[in-house]
């Protein structure tokens, strides 16, 4: 396992998949840019820090092995930008310093930890610059603090902008995103800001989605709904005619079971919006479970594993 950290834009990198049932193939490339945001992802927590090279990679490649010219892993092959399908010319990885995160989450709790800070970012422009008199148009501008969330506990304001978490420099908000995503909850980091032309730095202790600062456990993750998850394999998606969806891998004492949901249900949308992965779910869950007695409903709709649409309404408040 190598440290993605130490890759440098112009090195030399090998990606390693089976394109198109070409098994064992090796292409050879550049890294032409880090902490990469290409806005693939829905989830309101994601996380889009990839490594682009121009080693060329097409479907099957995916979750294949990046590595460097010693023989390291240095990213997990996941993405091209393409208008065809096939590779065009930029190609993606998830660092190492995401993955072996994720690694260690899993076999430790069963579900990854998500630490957050608790800020709405924006990315710094010349314009944002002139318009803030900023002095500088590297780091995270921060445009609103959650709160009683971990910035605000900090004492991070509207208007700062982050620079540096610990020893790692931020120049984006991605990078803000991904050194964040290396935490846990209760983890306490140093954050280094600009307030009006002066350097502060103060130390704030992450927290979970709940704003607590616990680990959540997979028992607590489906604790609420009484379910487990699995995302659509490509297979089912193209024997339905859709592109997303979260089957119901199993249930036991909850709220779907309550509301007669079946087993292999797969759910589409949950309150109209989209549902592509457990967190979008999650997402919607909390949401929902913070509004009004009146409004803690789930509308769901999704189909049978056979393709029959159902419609279900689940009472969170009950």
């Amino acid at each position: 396992m190598g440290n993605s950290d130490d890759l440098r834009v112009g090195e030399w990198v090998l990606a390693v998949g089976n394109p198109f049932n070409l098994t064992s193939t090796v292409t050879a490339g550049i890294v032409s840019a880090k902490a990469r945001n290409i806005n693939i992802l829905n989830a309101e927590m994601k996380i889009e820090s990839f490594i682009q090279t121009d080693a060329a990679v097409n479907p099957g490649n995916s979750g294949g092995a990046l590595v460097n010219t010693r023989g390291e892993l240095v990213g997990i092959n996941t993405a091209i930008a393409s208008q065809t399908g096939s590779y065009s010319g930029y190609s993606f990885a998830v660092p190492t310093s995401i993955v072996q995160k994720v690694v260690s989450d899993i076999r430790q709790y069963g579900v990854v930890q998500r630490a957050i800070l608790g800020v709405q970012m924006r990315e710094i422009t010349s314009e944002l610059k002139k318009e803030k008199k900023l002095s500088t148009l590297q780091g995270a501008y921060v445009e609103r603090v959650v709160p009683d969330g971990a910035a605000e506990k900090a004492g991070i304001k509207s208007g700062d902008v982050i620079t540096r978490v610990d020893d790692a420099a931020v120049k984006t908000g991605t990078d803000l995103q991904e050194h964040i995503g290396r935490h846990r909850p209760g983890d306490v980091v140093n954050v280094t800001l600009l307030r009006d032309g002066k350097t502060i730095t103060v130390r704030a202790t992450l927290t979970n989605r709940d704003g607590g600062t616990g680990v959540i456990s997979a028992e607590d993750k489906a604790s609420v709904l009484g379910a487990t998850f699995s995302e659509l394999t490509d297979a089912q998606k193209e024997r339905l005619g859709i592109n997303y969806g979260l089957q119901i891998k199993s249930l036991k004492a909850g709220k779907l079971k309550s509301a007669g949901v079946p087993s292999d249900f797969i759910i589409l949308k949950v309150n109209n919006r989209s549902v592509r992965t457990e967190e979008d779910l999650d997402d919607i869950v909390r949401r929902a479970n913070s509004a009004s007695e009146r409004d803690r409903v789930l509308f769901i709709t999704g189909c049978m594993p056979q393709g029959r649409v159902r419609y279900y309404a689940v009472n969170l408040a009950e």
